[in-house]
């Protein structure tokens, strides 16, 4: 009997009724709020992110700087040895597929987004107090966005997936789930509301965090088939493009882990590799190398200074506004990524699971940024095209603009417009997958590489869909921008602490292999 097969025919009871209603109506009600009071809304987000970054900013610099230092600690030691499953069984996916799988939806439509244009925003508002345009800001912008997707950010993604992996392949809980993680520090309280409040502020952290990816990227999707066919942007645009990947998701989540998210992962790397060698080889290609070298030297000189060791005695407000915005998404998104990445981890090592998530994820923001933003750049600085004039008008179209300048572009577009989409959709039929699988009692089948159950998977990329849409209809791109933070700095926080006991138990259970 296929896979789907099996799925079709699982018991209600395998369905964590409290866990998903609860989570669901949650999600509902903020939701209802939003798009009811628009302004209040708007005011209490304002109010919600200033005063958690101001007050919890040395919390978030602290841990990204200790997670690092704690995953290079481990892949360096002894333990990297330690077997995700059997000894001698063979990796699952290949290296390829696997790279495939985890990048995608660690990242999504938001790299394209940020990837090209990110670089406008530090240029125009640099950090340290530098003057603003100047050859110095230049300097910073380029590399300060590379740093925000590189090390530290899949670090917090690579300490989740080991502290799902370890749980779930060597201490052979029933299941990958949060509370299961805790395992060791929770002991009973697992199956009882402890365990359960952890998998729904897990469940609902998701939602929210994967909600600021959908209202980052949809509107570059709506502006690319606008441009391309013509078409003048709305509010029901929008929410026909929503409605349209929403339904890309739940027809991939629907098909399982390897008829469905590995296909369209693997599509996701050809794809970005085609249009990065097109902008790369059809552009100044010189202009771009030597620009990234400069970026990526610049970064590693600059690297304690961005991670923010002087915080908040020097460059305080652009850190809030940035990297703890930054490391909350990160931080927000981390067990989910890190869920998933247990899942297809089976049969590598705990050391290949660390550097190949650092690696893999940090070189391919880097050559985005390199690429993406770096042809931007030239296209502003020495090409005369208006670049920041477009992003100060509208941020998505200033994207779209980058493309369309290429030879060919109207051709490129196209191929950029299926990319974000194929990327906006394995992200979230992954976190569609995820959630029915933390909605999802402990049983046999989950741990025979088996998939929750079909209508459970569509279920939750539907939900995914509703956040995005009360968020957008709060005003123009600017507070959209700030809503959209703030959703990551709120729902972080919990997971930030949830994130704090996982790596407790997963050093306990390590201690008590000895």
């Amino acid at each position: 009997m296929t896979n789907d097969a099996n799925n079709s025919l699982k018991r209600p009871e395998s369905v964590d009724w409290q866990t998903l209603i609860i989570s669901i109506s949650v999600i509902l009600l903020l939701s209802a709020l939003l798009f009811l009071f628009p302004e209040r809304g708007k005011k209490a987000i304002e109010i919600a992110f200033q005063f958690l970054t101001q007050r919890l900013g040395w919390l978030y610099i602290g841990f990204g700087i200790l997670t690092i230092l704690f995953l290079i600690g481990l892949a360096l030691s002894p333990y990297r040895k330690i077997q995700l499953g059997p000894k001698g069984e063979p990796p699952r996916y290949s290296g390829w597929t696997w790279a495939g799988m985890l990048f995608s939806t660690g990242i999504g439509t938001a790299l394209l987004y940020w990837g090209t244009i990110e670089w406008i925003d530090y240029y125009l508002n640099p950090p340290f107090d530098i003057e603003p345009k100047s050859t110095q800001a230049h300097q910073w912008a380029m590399s300060y966005g590379m740093f925000h997707w590189g090390l530290i950010g899949w670090g917090f993604y690579a300490l989740s997936a080991v502290c799902f992996s370890h749980a779930y392949y060597v201490r052979k809980e029933s299941s990958p789930s949060l509370a299961n993680t805790c395992a060791p520090i929770l002991k009973t309280a697992i199956h009882r509301w402890p365990g359960r409040l952890f998998n729904v502020v897990f469940m609902i952290g998701l939602i929210g965090s994967a909600s600021t990816g959908l209202g980052l990227t949809t509107p570059l999707i709506t502006e690319s088939f606008k441009t391309f066919f013509g078409l003048e942007p709305s509010f029901g645009f929008t929410i026909g493009s929503i409605v349209l990947i929403i339904t890309l998701i739940a027809l991939s989540v629907s098909f399982g882990l390897d008829r469905g998210i590995k296909r369209l992962s693997n599509c996701n790397l050809v794809l970005m590799f085609a249009i990065l060698g097109v902008v790369y080889f059809s552009g100044p290609t010189l202009a771009i190398t030597k620009q990234g070298f400069e970026s990526i030297t610049f970064m590693v000189r600059q690297f304690p200074a961005m991670s923010g060791i002087y915080y908040p005695g020097e460059n305080g407000a652009f850190t809030e506004s940035w990297t703890i915005f930054y490391w909350a998404w990160w931080i927000a998104f981390g067990p989910f990524v890190g869920m998933f990445i247990s899942k297809i981890s089976g049969g590598r090592t705990l050391g290949q699971l660390i550097w190949g998530v650092l690696g893999y994820g940090t070189l391919g923001c880097m050559l985005c940024f390199i690429i993406f933003g770096g042809y931007a750049s030239i296209l502003e600085h020495q090409e005369g095209v208006e670049i920041i004039k477009t992003f100060n008008e509208n941020r998505h179209a200033a994207v779209v603009l980058v493309m369309t300048s290429l030879p060919l572009g109207q051709w490129i577009l196209p191929l950029f417009f299926l990319l974000c989409i194929s990327f906006a959709a394995t992200t979230y039929d992954s976190a569609s997958y995820t959630l029915a699988l933390a909605a999802t009692r402990s049983t046999r089948s989950t741990r025979e590489n088996q998939d929750p159950a079909r209508w459970h998977r569509v279920l939750w990329a539907i939900t995914l869909g509703i956040l995005p849409l009360s968020i957008l209809s709060i005003g123009g791109q600017s507070q959209v921008l700030v809503g959209l933070q703030t959703i990551s700095v709120v729902v972080s926080v919990p997971m930030l602490m949830i994130s704090i006991l996982m790596t407790a138990s997963f050093i306990k259970s390590l201690a008590e292999r000895k």
